[in-house]
């Protein structure tokens, strides 16, 4: 499709984002009102309404009750590095999410125990309705919230065990590889997935950022000896994070 034959409020849109990422609209600097785009591009008001909508929808602007809509600050991106595998002694919660040792970070979980649904229950090989013990965090870096994980072990491999609580016990704090190596299995494979998709809304709240906006998700497994012992889904706002991987040539 060519240019001139885009939708009206697709070719505004268009105008006001190059004015937004040249800086002729810095961050926090109010968008034309509806009134002021119909005039200055002589469109209707639904077409006004509907290029707003998209900028929104892209977060280069936000709206403000009672005050209009205003540029969005542009977050600079972090690199989120992975490398897989963590020996022991080395291991943390924190440091099984993010590899840089530069990173300084915090995190806060909760587990309890949950029957296992068909796609968790796919994830770690049993059967659906298989007690697992089910654990999110929300980790932190400078104070701010950065990343979500959801996790889950199945309690037939550390139910009644010292590492049956992930945050408890005489291993509490430590990551997957070392928790895993107190009950004699020893992790010696680790397969990620990366997608994308609009973030839920509890999912951007928690994580500072608006609800509908796109998140990375890391969907993660750890086996050992071919059977898988953890499986998570880690969270992140794809506006701040980009994500980098440094892996070992064998």
């Amino acid at each position: 499709m060519a240019f001139g034959d885009q939708p009206a409020y697709l070719r505004v849109a268009g105008d006001l984002r190059q004015k937004i990422v040249a800086g002729e609209l810095p961050p926090h600097t109010r968008l034309p009102s509806q009134a002021r785009i119909r005039e200055q591009y002589g469109v209707s008001d639904t077409v006004a309404l509907e290029a707003r909508k998209v900028l929104m929808a892209e977060g280069l602007v936000e709206g403000r009750s009672g005050s209009g809509t205003y540029v969005r600050p542009r977050p600079e991106r972090r690199a989120v590095v992975r490398t897989g595998y963590r020996s022991a002694g080395e291991s943390s919660p924190f440091r099984q999410e993010q590899a840089d040792v530069k990173v300084k970070g915090a995190w806060e979980a909760r587990s309890e125990q949950r029957v296992a649904d068909e796609a968790v229950a796919e994830r770690l090989r049993i059967e659906v309705g298989a007690r697992v013990m089910r654990t999110e965090y929300l980790y932190r870096v400078a104070g701010e919230p950065a990343m979500l994980s959801t996790s889950w072990e199945p309690l037939a491999l550390t139910g009644r065990t010292p590492v049956m609580l992930p945050e408890e016990g005489p291993l509490a704090g430590r990551g997957v590889v070392e928790r895993m190596a107190a009950i004699d299995l020893v992790v010696d494979n680790v397969a990620e997935e990366i997608s994308a998709r609009p973030g839920l809304a509890q999912e951007t709240l928690a994580l500072g950022g608006v609800p509908g906006h796109w998140v990375l998700v890391v969907s993660r497994t750890y086996f050992a000896g071919g059977c898988p012992v953890e499986t998570a889904d880690v969270v992140m706002l794809a506006e701040r994070h980009r994500i980098a991987y440094h892996l070992p040539v064998k």
